[in-house]
């Protein structure tokens, strides 16, 4: 249904309407991270938090798959750190890692305090569970030494007492970032990068608009315990979105119960898909209907392993028919379709090469292989 007026909107107000959408990025001070640098006006990076607890029989394979998220998009990873060992098993991950590492840590300030003996970029802490002020000072005083940053991380589940009850769960998280920063700016300490995040979406929202209106630190965004894939991606995308497009959010992490290549896959998709991250491989595919001769879903995930690719901005098209292959996917870069018994590879819509279903996987992946060199 049209409204009154929409069908004859100037393409002008219509641009104006567009451009409404995404605001410019707000200034903000820069934080590094070991040799990321957060904020700043710097590209907004993609966290994820490693799933397991260390050990030390297994830091060699935590080691590659951390390599293997690097190559998808991931800029930084985090881990939890319960105890001393665990901080020592990260210190010497930190010596190995890729990625800069963050320890995120609860209860005992103590072992932030080992981290920092260790070259851990960043040092994650809950004002609601690290204890007195002066635990923290600790902590800065130490992290000052080391050139480590700080996030203070602040959950609506993990409040300091004083705000337990406030009824507003969003006015409760800009307080308590308040409340830290007043003992950090007391001790001249700036490294900073500060979450305010909530599993309601619409909270998490308003308590990082009002943080963003009042001071210039980066903001790491992210809906918190979102869910599993489905679901958790959908309120994500809700949330993450609604900041970016109102140039809120230095750094994001998708908080998903499944691995952390999907937390990662998800954050790169969402900053492409806002025109925020121009790199890499695009993947735009047909959902498939009756006229599909070509396993689109089985194409996709056998095509795409091994393929990591972040040079500039690739369309790959994966199509189920002729009707949604060169026709409608004719801006794609390169792309592939089933055609009777046959598949069809294209570029820009023009066909380059007919093969058989059973050599498709590998003439694609010759062929984007090519397209990713060439670029």
């Amino acid at each position: 249904m049209i409204t009154m007026g929409q069908e004859d909107m100037p393409a002008a107000d219509v641009e104006q309407t567009l451009d409404q959408r995404s605001k410019p990025r707000r200034k903000t001070r820069a934080v590094r991270a070991g040799n990321l640098i957060i904020g700043g006006g710097f590209p907004i990076s993609v966290q994820t938090m490693w799933k397991e607890p260390l050990a030390k029989e297994s830091l060699a394979r935590v080691r590659e798959e951390i390599e293997s998220l690097s190559l998808r998009g991931c800029d930084i990873i985090r881990f939890a750190v319960p105890d001393i060992e665990s901080a020592d098993l990260l210190g010497v991950l930190s010596r190995i890692s890729p990625l800069p590492i963050v320890a995120d840590i609860h209860f005992d300030h103590r072992i932030a305090l080992r981290c920092l003996d260790y070259p851990i970029a960043k040092i994650r802490i809950n004002p609601g569970t690290i204890g007195e002020e002066g635990n923290v000072r600790e902590v800065v005083a130490k992290a000052r030494d080391s050139g480590a940053s700080l996030r203070i991380g602040i959950n609506a589940g993990s409040l300091p007492k004083s705000l337990e009850n406030v009824k507003d769960q969003a006015k409760a998280m800009f307080e308590a970032s308040e409340i830290e920063m007043n003992v950090l700016e007391r001790l001249g300490f700036h490294d900073v990068v500060f979450s305010l995040k909530s599993s309601d979406t619409e909270s998490t929202i308003r308590a990082n608009i009002l943080f963003a209106q009042a001071y210039d630190y980066p903001l790491h965004i992210g809906i918190t315990e979102a869910g599993p894939l489905v679901p958790g991606i959908v309120r994500s995308t809700i949330g993450v979105s609604a900041l970016l497009n109102r140039g809120i959010g230095e750094t994001i992490r998708i908080s998903l119960s499944t691995d952390p290549l999907q937390e990662v896959i998800t954050g790169v998709e969402i900053l492409k898909a806002l025109n925020q991250r121009g790199t890499g491989l695009a993947i735009i595919s047909c959902p498939t209907c009756g006229r599909s001769t070509f396993d689109v879903k089985g194409f996709l995930d056998e095509v795409l392993n091994g393929i990591h690719y972040q040079g500039p901005g690739i369309t790959v098209a994966i199509m189920g028919c002729m009707v949604n292959g060169p026709g409608e996917a004719r801006q794609a870069d390169i792309g592939i379709t089933g055609a009777g018994k046959m598949a069809v590879i294209f570029r820009k819509g023009e066909i380059v090469r007919r093969v058989s279903y059973e050599d498709s996987i590998t003439a694609f992946q010759e062929e984007l292989r090519a397209a990713c060199k060439n670029e």
